[in-house]
């Protein structure tokens, strides 16, 4: 009895980040062989050796792609390599320019910044996104997580798709007949870690065994009742004030604030949108407990629950190769 033959990979991707950096290996379909998570985000890589050699020590970088696909590429030495997110940074291994919103999807493959490595494989860079008009705002890695939701999307309809995207910048990014047209970020996820972890908010917490959702629901419907008119600011002091008043329990109240900050921004998203007279199809993209919340409190504001998509990062890698010719144009998608 002879064993299978192993598939043959097509593509590296990797999702290199500021705190980790993800790889994928993927077939000819765009279909995840293998994965790989490490903790070499661009500003924490494994430091070279100094052992007074005369021959030039890796950098970070370098080590750091060496142990999340050295292997796979010593396997098969033709395969290509794309990354997104902060490793084409100003901190990065090499800046990729921004683009200009809006702009057109199958664009955003054409111009990928190319990492010369002599004698070893190249590393192909997704640009970012830059929004000039009104206040700036840019993005880095979410373009890929867009391309990927948008080019696995069912049929847009003709008031387009809302792609939001949870985690420490929330962003939020309006597409309509193959371009990103605006995108807004919220800065939840960050501002939540500091007010727990450095002002006085967390002074009263307590680690809880399991998420309190009612007090995350609570934190929710607070963000958009009268007594949360004053705004954000005025609100996370109830965090406190809660707990010494003996209405919300320590271990509660990293919930309650949670639904606070996620509330006043999905009440900021369902009050622009109903400015604007928009009701487009939304997509959540994310970590599924954090999308639970999102889904929620999208509920709660009248949005109803967005539909999800998963593996966008590495299903964006996979599509934005193609429209790159990294792969052969005449591989079936997935």
């Amino acid at each position: 009895m002879t064993s299978a033959t192993p598939a043959r990979a097509a593509l590296i991707a990797l999702d290199w980040g500021t705190s980790s950096l993800r790889a994928y290996r993927l077939d000819g379909a765009g279909r995840t062989l293998d994965a790989r998570h490490l903790p070499w985000g661009i500003m924490r890589l494994p430091q070279p050796l100094q052992d007074g050699a005369a021959t030039p020590a890796l950098s970070g970088f370098e080590l750091a792609f060496e142990q999340a696909c050295g292997d796979w590429l010593r396997a098969e030495p033709a395969l290509p390599v794309i990354a997104c997110g902060m490793v084409g940074s100003a901190q990065g291994w090499q800046e990729a320019a921004y683009l200009d919103v809006p702009v057109d999807l199958d664009r955003i493959g054409t111009l990928l910044t190319v990492v010369e490595r002599p004698g070893a494989t190249p590393v192909r860079i997704v640009p970012g996104l830059i929004q000039r008009h009104g206040l700036p705002n840019v993005m880095r890695g979410e373009e890929t997580q867009v391309f990927g939701v948008l080019r696995d999307a069912n049929a847009i309809p003709d008031a387009g798709l809302l792609i939001g995207l949870p985690g420490t910048h929330s962003k939020w990014v309006g597409a309509r007949n193959g371009q990103v047209t605006h995108f807004d970020t919220f800065m939840t996820g960050e501002v939540y870690a500091a007010l727990r972890g450095h002002t006085i908010l967390g002074r009263t917490m307590s680690d809880a065994a399991a998420p309190d959702m009612a007090a995350f629901e609570r934190g929710v419907k607070v963000a958009g009742a009268p007594e949360g008119r004053a705004g954000v600011l005025s609100t996370i002091f109830s965090t406190r004030a809660l707990g010494l008043t003996g209405e919300l329990a320590p271990a509660s109240q990293a919930d309650y604030l949670s639904g606070l900050l996620i509330g006043h921004e999905i009440a900021a998203l369902a009050a622009m949108l109903r400015a604007q007279g928009q009701a487009p199809r939304i997509v959540l993209c994310g970590e599924p407990a954090l999308c639970e919340r999102y889904t929620l409190a999208m509920t709660h504001y009248g949005l109803g629950a967005p539909e999800q998509a998963q593996n966008a990062t590495e299903r964006g890698l996979w599509h934005l190769a193609l429209a790159a010719g990294l792969v052969p144009s005449s591989s079936i998608s997935a």
